[in-house]
């Protein structure tokens, strides 16, 4: 049977709730300062977990108009009338 090893430690809340988690565990998990993680209330306690950020951009009215320009030039370009 195989074991799957996990790294256990103690922490010390700061005097604002903070946790400054060990170095060890950042790098395992590839965060860094100003990395965001998500908390998730379990039956086990807390899960401290990494989380993906994605940027998203929300398109005006104006915007939109000028995809369908973009995309309609892009079509007539790749696809010309056939010749009469």
């Amino acid at each position: 049977m195989r074991y799957i090893r996990r790294m256990s430690t103690t922490l010390q809340l700061g005097h604002r709730g903070t946790l400054t988690l060990p170095k060890k565990l950042r790098d395992k998990f590839g965060l860094k300062s100003e990395s965001i993680v998500i908390l998730e209330d379990t039956d086990q306690g807390i899960l401290v977990r990494p989380a993906m950020v994605f940027p998203i951009e929300r398109y005006s009215d104006k915007r939109l108009a000028d995809f369908d320009v973009e995309n309609n030039e892009a079509i007539a370009e790749a696809f010309p009338p056939a010749p009469r």
